[in-house]
């Protein structure tokens, strides 16, 4: 690992523009010499000294420019290649009968009356980079580590399950099983890297495509964090990503690489599989997509190695004097490329060498077919082994390898290179037998020609089958594999929560600063304190988070090697390499992977840590949706914390930031517990309740997200025989009415129970209705019970009906039910028809705006006095008071008015 100042220089590659020449003569005797060389050897001679002189002087560390790019040839020249140390006929054998038995599950899934789909050309093309990832480099668990951390490509699923089944981790009818993971249950595949699916199989789930990239950054910057806090050893493991040149094209994959190079993480390494397709067509067809991802990573400051050619062209480039190969290798688009993939030997001789007599000259010894077999580097075991071990070796930056491919290889020439490739399938019996004589497995024609076509293994004993396990065993155990080592954590006990369940008095604070001061408490624990990985997107001050910043710190591996600004400040901004927080700048993208890697590493590495991960708004489930499906899916825990929520509590803001949808955007994430949680008692019992479910001796794969507010509230007390049921499964009677004739329900969450309140005392005095409210501390999980009593019900008939806990809890209560939040009605609306009774939701639908917070409630009619309207209105509906009272209460309040509103507490962010 790279010295810090190694790591992080200010200027890269700076070349002075202003410097003097203090030594003119010298100088032009370098010019002269440069001219000479030129006028004598040539511009391609000239032109390799002047990159031998780039490379030495960096060697020296004498800062010249970064090239963008280089030319279009393998980065580690043939003179440079390590020794291979495995047996290549034999990795040759594993590799065909991986690639084979990989095609024929997806096809098999095609049989009648299935048709499940499936993918086989991205395995095909990047089959040989994963076995020699397989034979020599990924390292497993059995350590007692966490061994190597492997994001595979989503798509090329297939082929890990089938070298799998040659290891006899999974048999036939799990290979048969794929795509149909209930009807062959227990013996179902899922289709891609699922771990919410295979949670002994699978580690992280890729195939939503750019998520592979950010999840690998972070989660090798989560290894670096959890080794330098003593929390793990993670000193041996290495991060490998396999990704698709297309797949780059997604913001997630490049958006993040800075980080990478910044922190020099060296335990990082991304194989890009440049096949040049997509799905459906070129990646860059008019361009060079390995070229522009080369200057991109050089740019971000990674180490670049290119695999580009395979052995066969090593004696074509050594005859390349006059560099005209390889000017033809630099100038030939990507799109020629995948042409010359589908065509003859004769037609590559016509087009590529033909217009050129010192080209031609060079391949005039070799035959069509000769040529029609100059292959890619990403094809190479030789080849892609020098590849991964120099990165593996290379300090003080993260790599990455841009290895060439042929998409759909080896498959026939109805698949290699074609632009529907992806979407093909199926295999007939010509492509099969083809594909079997490619890969010289011994299976019959008849065999073939007789029904689904079989599976090949060639024995258990057999000598490529003893070669596989004896690699795995030497490097470390199985991968992938999933293992959960981690021992339940001692809770703290109900004192810990103490201070926040006694209410804020007089003070009127946020539930935001609620959830803070109950974190501080907390954090002191010893054990369970430097657990908490605390994450925020460049806000913490905005979230009251800055008294953090003196204790915890802000993790940053070079330390701070600066005066802070503020450091005479008691709050000052700190760094440490030791540090607690994570500061992911403004990146919600960044601090949701960082939140995964944090919730996960109970599983990578066999010690919890407890990520409580705080966004402003709706910028977090809006923003990062599908990374919190990731997370479900990667079983990862901790705590999720919308602060600033509602669609009018952060005043002034406007359209983009109103956040009155993230509760309904939760609701549909399986593995999210989702809390609108109004007082800090509340959110007490949720916070304890959530550590004993993810953490405690039963531990589930949840995570919690909590929305809290910025506006100053006076906090009660926690009620003597306070219902802490109802608090955690989602509705409780707060206040009951006490004074009136008419009965009346008010629901309400988070920031809206007050303005039930208020509505509660004017019911009371202006119209005799007794208004009981209730807070409703998780619409979601209220409606998640409901949904589960009714699918109980509908599959035992003959057995008691369960009645869902809203309505149990509600049965009684006399009146209509008015509903309110800061949220749309949909919210709200989730258990309407569980409420026993004539129910009513009100809320903010539509974008929101910046003013006053009384004036966005009146706009959206959700303060005090419509709520009041509203009860009134459901009263009149149901006969208990004349509908002239109606418009009598709307002029009394001036609801039509918004300017008429009080317009509340001001603004603040926490």
């Amino acid at each position: 690992m790279a010295s810090g100042s190694d790591r992080n220089p200010i200027i890269i590659g700076g070349l002075p523009s202003q410097v003097p020449d203090f030594d003119p003569e010298e100088t032009q005797e370098w010019l002269d010499s440069l001219d000479a060389a030129v006028d004598e050897r040539g511009r391609q001679r000239a032109r390799y000294l002047m990159l031998r002189l780039i490379e030495r002087a960096r060697e020296k560390r004498v800062a010249v420019p970064e090239m963008r790019s280089t030319d279009y040839v393998n980065t580690i020249p043939t003179g440079a290649e390590p020794f291979f140390p495995g047996n290549e006929e034999i990795e040759r054998k594993i590799l065909n009968a991986t690639r084979w038995n990989a095609a024929v599950m997806v096809s098999r899934a095609q049989r009648p009356g299935i048709g499940v789909g499936g993918h086989i050309a991205t395995f095909a093309s990047s089959a040989s980079l994963y076995d020699v990832g397989f034979n020599h480099f990924f390292r497993g668990k059995d350590e007692g580590d966490g061994g190597d951390q492997v994001f595979f490509q989503g798509h090329a699923s297939p082929g890990i399950y089938a070298r799998a089944f040659l290891l006899d981790r999974l048999s036939q009818d799990n290979l048969d099983a794929f795509r149909q993971e209930k009807s062959k249950a227990p013996h179902g595949l899922s289709s891609y890297p699922h771990p919410r699916l295979m949670p002994d199989f699978w580690e992280f789930p890729t195939v939503s495509m750019g998520l592979g990239p950010i999840g690998a950054i972070y989660q090798a910057r989560m290894n670096r964090y959890m080794h330098a806090r003593g929390i793990a050893d993670t000193s041996k493991s290495h991060v490998w990503a396999f990704l698709g040149d297309g797949e780059m094209d997604e913001p997630e994959s490049l958006g993040q690489l800075t980080i990478a190079a910044r922190e020099g993480l060296d335990n990082l390494t991304f194989v890009v599989n440049c096949n040049l397709q997509r799905l459906d067509g070129p990646v860059r067809g008019n361009g060079k997509v390995i070229q522009e991802l080369e200057s991109v990573f050089r740019g971000a400051g990674w180490n670049v190695i290119k695999l580009i050619w395979d052995r066969t062209w090593d004696p074509l480039l050594a005859q390349d004097r006059d560099g005209i190969l390889v000017n033809r290798m630099n100038t030939t688009p990507d799109g020629q490329f995948q042409t010359y993939a589908t065509e003859s030997g004769a037609y590559i001789r016509e087009h590529f060498f033909g217009d050129d007599q010192r080209l031609r000259a060079m391949v005039e010894g070799m035959t069509d077919d000769q040529i029609l077999h100059l292959g890619r580097g990403g094809h190479d075991h030789k080849k892609i082994y020098a590849a991964f071990k120099a990165a593996v070796e290379h300090t003080g930056q993260p790599t990455v390898i841009l290895a060439k491919t042929v998409k759909g290889w080896t498959l026939g020439p109805n698949f290699e290179g074609r632009n529907a490739t992806h979407q093909m399938k199926k295999l007939t019996v010509d492509d099969l037998k083809g594909f079997r004589d490619r890969l010289h497995l011994p299976i019959s024609d008849k065999e073939l020609e007789s029904g689904a076509p079989p599976y090949y293994h060639p024995g258990r004993n057999s000598e490529e089958i003893q070669y596989m396990h004896d690699r795995r065993l030497g490097l470390g155990g199985y991968v992938p594999t999933r293992v959960v080592r981690a021992k339940p954590l001692a809770l703290p006990d109900d004192k810990t929560y103490a201070t926040v369940k006694k209410g804020s008095g007089h003070q009127s604070i946020a539930t935001t600063m609620a959830f803070v001061r109950l974190l501080k408490d907390l954090m002191r624990d010893k054990e369970l304190g430097r657990r908490f990985v605390l994450i925020a997107p460049d806000e913490y001050r905005t979230f009251g988070m800055d008294s953090f910043f003196p204790s915890a710190k802000i993790y940053n591996p070079l330390g701070q090697q600066y005066e802070s600004v503020d450091r005479e400040l008691l709050l000052a901004y700190k760094e440490s390499p030791t540090g607690q927080m994570l500061h992911d700048g403004i990146s919600e993208a960044g601090c949701t992977a960082s939140l995964i890697a944090a919730g996960s590493a109970y599983a990578t590495h066999g010690e919890p840590l407890i990520p409580v991960y705080v966004f402003y708004s709706m910028f977090g489930f809006q923003r990062t949706g599908d990374q919190f499906w990731q997370m479900a899916d990667q079983l990862a825990r901790g705590f999720v914390l919308g602060a600033t929520a509602g669609r009018t509590t952060l005043t002034g803001e406007g359209l983009q930031h109103a956040d009155g949808h993230s509760q309904l955007l939760a609701s549909t994430n399986p593995g999210c517990v989702a809390y609108d949680p109004a007082f800090g008692f509340e959110i007490a019992h949720i916070v304890q309740d959530g550590l004993r479910r993810m953490y405690g001796p039963d531990s589930e794969d949840v995570f919690y997200y909590l929305t809290v507010y910025n506006e100053p509230i006076q906090h009660p007390a926690e009620p003597e025989n306070v219902d802490a049921e109802g608090i955690l499964k989602g509705v409780y009677r707060f206040s009951e009415g006490v004074s009136g004739t008419i009965p009346a329900q008010i629901m309400a969450s988070g920031v809206a129970v007050p303005w039930a309140v208020e509505a509660q005392k004017i019911l009371a005095e202006d119209w005799d209705v007794k208004a009981d409210v209730w807070s409703a501390t998780s619409w979601n999980e209220l409606r998640r019970e409901a949904v589960a009593c009714e699918e109980y019900n509908l599959l035992h008939p003959e057995e008691e009906q369960r009645v869902p806990y809203v309505t149990r809890k509600l049965a009684g209560a006399q009146g209509p039910f008015v509903a309110v939040s800061d949220w749309m009605r949909s919210v709200p609306d989730q258990i309407a028809r569980w409420v026993p009774g004539t129910y009513q939701s009100l809320g903010a639908d539509g974008f929101g705006f910046a003013d006053t917070r009384g004036a966005a409630r009146r706009f959206f009619h959700i303060d005090a006095q419509s709520i009041v309207v509203g009860v009134l209105t459901e009263l009149a509906r149901e006969g208990k008071v004349d509908r002239s009272v109606l418009k009598q209460a709307i002029d009394r309040y001036q609801l039509l008015d918004v300017s008429a509103a009080d317009p509340g507490a001001a603004g603040g962010d926490a």
